[in-house]
Order: C-alpha cells, then structure tokens, then sequence
C-alpha cells in the first residue's frame, strides 16, 4: 500500500504544503495564505483555510482523495506550535505528526536534514542548531526590545541612531540621514523616529530601509561600514554560540544564511570570514526551503533517510 508523507511550512505571508511518496519523489505542492495566529476565531478561520487550502492544492496535485492518511506529518508555524497541534489533529489523519517552529524546519530544509546550524537575519535575527547528537540549540531571537543584533530593523534602528546624532550636533557626517529622510518622505530624522513610534511604519517597514546602508556603505560611507560591520560580528557571534553548543571543539560545523540582511556582499564576506577563519566553520547558502525541511523531518520520523526528487523551483 503506498505511502504518503506531508511537510507544511506555515508563516507570516504564506503557507506552503509539499507531498511526498515513499521514494522521496514530491508528488504535490501547494500554496496559501499566512497562518501565523490563531488566538481569535477570526485568526483561526484563517488558519484552517490557509493551512487547507495549500494542502487541499497539494493532495489533488497529487491525484489523492480527501481522505488520505499520510504516514508522518511534519507542521512549522511562525510563532511556535502552541494552539496549532489540536486543530491540524483534526484537519489531517497521520499516523505520526510534529508540530513545531518555523526555524527548525528551516534548519532541516537549509542541511537537507543533516545537522548544521542556521542563521536568520530578516526583520530580525535568530540561529539555530542540531548537533550530530540530535541536540538543538538557539542564540538571539528576543524580538526588536531586547534582541534581534544584526536584523534589518537593527540595521535601520542604527542608522536613524546615527541621523539623529547628526541632527542634535554631536555626531559625524553621514550619508544615511539624506537617504532615510528621501526614502519616507520625513522632513528630518526626529520625524521619522515618530512615524515609527505613531504606527505609520511598520517593524517590517522599517527593516525594509536596511537596504540604505549597504548602499551608502557601497558609497564609502564611513559610518553605514561600522553598523554593516557590528551587525556581522554580532551574526557571527550568535552562530558561533550555537556551534559550541553542538559540535564538538575540532568539528567543522556547516552554517547556512537565510533572510534579506545576507543579501549585502560586504555585510556576508565579514561573517563568512569571521566563522570560516579558524576551520570549524563552512559557510553557504541553504541546500532547500522550510518547506522540504518539513517533509524532511517527516520522514525521519518515520525512520527514513530521504533524497528528495520534484521539488518545485521555490524550495530548491
């Protein structure tokens, strides 16, 4: 009788589902909506319909019946599994099911299920590691207050630091404060720290401005060089936090960057020659998507080491 594996990657702007048949061949892919909350009925009405719907798009893709029991299913929501377990038990019959956070399948998808280590830095900044041991570890990750060194909103959060500075008098030139202030439309840096703090820019917003200081850093902007600069030691030191943690003093750990921060050349060479510089580093970009990282760790659960076949571009 054939077997059928599921991996759902559920997040804060879609939701992907990926099929898979005993061979590691993908038979269905599908994609919705995000799932992230499911505290009100509302959020929940929207979970069970993003999460349905992809798989729904996935199953028939895959020529399968609604009633088909997958042998392991392996769920990763943004915002952890609290909430999630018990309506996902009802949506889908499998005989083994995980449910559990976006930056473990991460983690499984970017080393094809091997262990290594990841490091995110997107809006914020997180890395996260499963040593051959199975053990997992974290570094960062506390959110925009108390954490998140190196993230895009860290990035922008150093750079309006530094218009400020130059706007009160007592700090150095700087190309960010005429970027910034173009780029939103704020007559000066005081403006725009209040358009943040008002609601008018979003967190994600704000990282978005990130970009700004790799182009003023490319520009040979001293100051843009520094926070560029920071926030790669600051990645590098997260990530070397987690190999202590989970391999082993003179074993060479596999580290892959995932999120729009890494996409500075300069910001990217610095953490790769911070990590790399003592040989227990090797740094690349991830090997799959969360998604495949998910049906990955589905068959794992079932005991099985699988090659996957039929990825769909997105999780290659």
């Amino acid at each position: 009788m054939p077997q059928y594996f599921l991996g759902v990657d559920g997040g804060q702007s879609s939701t992907t589902a990926l099929i898979g048949d005993e061979s590691g061949r993908v038979i269905g892919f599908g994609r919705g909506g995000p799932c992230n909350h499911v505290s009100a009925e509302e959020a929940r009405a929207r979970f069970t319909s993003a999460v349905g719907g992809c798989v729904a798009q996935a199953r028939q893709a895959a020529g399968l019946g609604g009633d088909v029991r997958y042998e392991t299913a392996c769920y990763g929501f943004s915002g952890g599994p609290a909430d999630k377990e018990s309506l996902v038990a009802e949506m889908f019959r499998a005989g083994k099911r995980l449910v559990t956070h976006d930056a473990f399948i991460a983690l499984c998808g970017a080393h094809a299920g091997a262990p290594g280590i990841i490091t995110i830095a997107g809006t914020g900044s997180i890395s996260f590691g499963r040593g051959a041991n199975g053990r997992l570890m974290r570094a960062g990750g506390w959110g925009y207050v108390f954490g998140d060194e190196g993230g895009g909103f860290d990035l922008t959060r150093q750079a309006l630091r530094a218009a400020l500075r130059v706007d009160e008098g007592w700090g150095p030139p700087t190309l960010l404060r005429d970027a910034l202030l173009k780029a939103t439309g704020a007559k000066d840096a005081n403006e725009l720290m209040h358009q943040f703090y008002g609601g008018k820019l979003t967190r994600p917003q704000m990282a978005a401005l990130s970009r700004l200081v790799d182009k003023a850093a490319l520009a040979g902007d001293v100051v843009a060089y520094g926070i560029l600069t920071e926030a790669a030691q600051q990645l590098a030191g997260i990530s070397l936090a987690v190999r202590k943690k989970t391999f082993g003093a003179k074993e060479c750990a596999p580290v892959a960057y995932i999120g729009g921060v890494f996409k500075s050349a300069g910001l990217l060479e610095r953490f790769r020659t911070l990590l790399e510089r003592d040989g227990l580093a090797t740094v690349a970009p991830p090997k799959h998507g969360p998604a495949a990282g998910a049906l990955l760790e589905a068959y794992r659960m079932a005991g099985i080491t699988a090659v996957l076949s039929g990825l769909p571009e997105a999780e290659k």
